[in-house]
């Protein structure tokens, strides 16, 4: 009939395999229906063949998609269009706008060359000693801690000066003697510098890698977005930093007002090792972006990562003494810089026990004998995250979203999904695909490119992860024990284990365990859901999978979590898309990468000038 008509015809099929061409077919019918397809548009609106067949990239440069995509705006898209101008214009007054690091993809061939490049490049540094650094000087410290590979533990990754309390007095003393000169600097050359360090770790890039992927037992993906991450948090508070720059204020006829930010003065940085380059640096930067000097205490378990974070920072041009390079332990180094006097702010993450006994100790030497501050506590203290499935979920989205959040980096992120809540019917169709999709998961060395769960960090925490899965066989119903086989013998390999009928009140339910064990728990209905979910001590991350818009609704209201993900995993918030950080016990502060986390590093001050002058004072001779 079209050919009778005189009209073009195209015949258009997938052509393949049964089910890869069933998806293809799916995803073409969801883009042709969507509200903002061309078709839609054509039918909605009848606009001309020219306004349909525009470049979409010059659209997306004019203003956001139009719901029905007509080509005449209506007053209400002239006020969308408006706003989302403005909101770009603000943006753009940033001396040095931010957008996030790209991520490697490794199906290309010259990324993987170049990963395993480094990899063989930095297998030939293994072994060395890496001594503090204090004012730019190397100082040895009264011992050496070794570190591991956890993938292969007779592999000697390097050895790590262990500081002692006259060196935590030294460091802090060095920081305090630098502090005035590098507040001096202003904003906007600290800016430059930590612009300059975000520079180093792109040359870097494979080779920082390639060190935690040894040290920390990352595999290559959670490695590259690590590091693309602090490249990140250098970049994106680089900017921030310029709005407290100008902070301004308001001035009327005969007075001038303005608010300045000022620094608070050393900051004691105490890391973690899940995120060995990018929570140190993030932590790092805010501090040194603001006017503050640093001492770094890494995690003894990434002590080596972080050595190379501090050639980074002195390749950038920081100058001595600004940033102070401190590992050791927690009970000496840790306790050393938490009880200094002239310590003003501890940004710490890691553990809830260690963040609240910062938490009091800060509170108690604030205001005594020779401390004229109140010391500040930045504290991210982990979370028991839950991802709820809904009756209406779908199920495919739903198992991918629970295994990448539950298992991805051997569950060791404060992020990830330790309890899965099933509503309803679904939970019996659920379960098993999600056991078979964990099963589908390569457990391995993390130097392996294939492998998608690697080691968990070292020995004790190891043994902790298997105290739970004896926990978990006694409260619940084993649904899947993944044997390490061969494996255990060489590193501290646990694979993916799967608890089912874990009763909400249980231990495997309410205490984080940090490694791939995940407790699946039964809700009749949403309101239970919500009530198992909101039923623990932390308030970190959460998700829902669900089509009902009602459902989605109601759970970004009562869902008590700081991050909450809607149809898709829980873990991986990039910078300034996904400011991260919670509350109730899991932590005290801003969120890390969102617009107000430099405010906890300054203090603010305003200065008001009368300028109804009664003549100036006579200028005396000299000056």
């Amino acid at each position: 009939a079209l050919v009778e008509r005189g009209l073009r015809l195209r015949i258009y099929m997938p052509f393949g395999e049964l089910i890869p061409g069933m998806a293809y077919l799916v995803r073409r019918l969801l883009e042709n229906t969507s509200n903002d397809s061309f078709l839609a548009a054509g039918l909605k609106d009848s606009p001309p063949a020219d306004v349909l067949l525009r470049d979409p990239k010059e659209i997306g440069e004019r203003a956001k998609p139009q719901a029905g995509g007509s080509g005449e705006l209506n007053s209400k898209s002239k006020n969308e269009m408006t706003e989302t101008m403005t909101l770009q214009k603000m943006n753009i007054q940033e001396k040095h706008s931010f957008v996030n690091e790209p991520l490697w993809d490794f199906a290309k061939a010259s990324s993987r060359e170049a990963m395993q490049a480094a990899l063989d490049q930095v297998r030939g540094k293994l072994g060395a000693t890496y001594p503090l650094v204090i004012g730019g000087e190397r100082v040895a410290g009264a011992t050496t801690l070794p570190r591991y590979n956890p993938s292969n533990t007779k592999e000697l990754i390097g050895r790590v000066a262990n500081a002692t309390p006259e060196q935590v007095e030294q460091a802090v003393r060095v920081a305090k003697e630098a502090q005035p000169a590098w507040a001096a600097l202003g904003w906007e050359k600290r800016a430059e510098l930590l612009r300059a360090a975000a520079d180093q770790m792109r040359i870097h890039r494979a080779e920082l890698c390639a060190w935690q992927i040894l040290e920390c037992g990352k595999p290559w993906r959670e490695a590259d977005g690590d590091v693309a991450e602090a490249i990140d948090f250098c970049e994106y508070y680089a900017a921030g930093s310029l709005r407290l720059a100008n902070a301004g204020g308001i001035d009327l006829p005969g007075e001038d007002n303005r608010l300045e930010y000022h620094p608070l003065g050393v900051v004691a940085v105490i890391a973690p090792w899940n995120f060995p380059l990018a929570i140190l640096t993030g932590m790092t930067a805010a501090a040194l972006v603001t006017g503050n000097t640093v001492v770094m205490k890494p995690a003894e378990q990434s002590a080596v990562m972080a050595a190379k974070l501090m050639d980074i920072f002195e390749a950038a041009g920081f100058p001595p003494g600004v940033v102070n390079f401190l590992p050791g332990t927690g009970e000496v180094v840790g306790a050393g810089l938490v009880e200094h006097r002239d310590v003003a702010l501890i940004a710490f993450t890691g553990s809830r026990p260690v963040g609240m006994a910062i938490h009091r100790r800060a509170a108690e030497l604030s205001g005594k004998k020779g401390s004229r501050m109140v010391k500040r506590v930045i504290a991210e203290m982990g979370g028991k995250n839950a991802v709820i499935v809904a009756d209406d979920a779908d199920l495919d989205e739903a198992v991918l979203g629970v295994v990448k959040s539950a298992f991805g980096f051997a569950g060791q992120k404060c992020s990830a999904c330790s309890r899965c809540i099933v509503v309803g019917s679904v939970y019996d169709a659920f379960v098993p695909r999600l056991v078979a999709a964990a099963k589908s998961l390569t457990l391995g060395p993390a130097d392996q490119p294939g492998t998608t769960i690697g080691p968990v960090i070292d020995e004790e925490s190891l043994a902790r992860i298997k105290s739970y899965i004896e926990i978990g066989k006694q409260e619940a119903i084993t649904a899947l024990a993944t044997d390490s086989g061969v494996l255990a013998k060489q590193g501290h390999f646990v694979g993916p284990q799967i608890f089912t009928n874990v009763k909400p009140e249980s231990r495997l339910a309410q205490e984080e365990i940090f490694g791939p064990v995940l407790a699946v728990i039964r809700a009749e209905d949403l309101d239970e859901a919500l009530t198992i979910a909101n039923d623990t001590d932390y308030a970190l991350t959460g998700g829902i999978f669900s089509r009902s818009p009602a459902t989605l609704e109601r759970v970004q209201r009562e869902f008590q979590v700081g991050n909450l993900y809607i149809n898709r995993p829980i873990t991986g918030a990039l910078v300034a898309r996904q400011p991260f950080g919670g509350y109730r016990m899991s932590g005290i502060g801003s969120k890390a990468g969102g617009p107000d986390y430099l405010y906890q590093f300054v203090v603010p001050r305003t200065i008001t000038e009368n300028t109804l002058r009664r003549g100036f004072a006579p200028v005396e001779e000299g000056e």
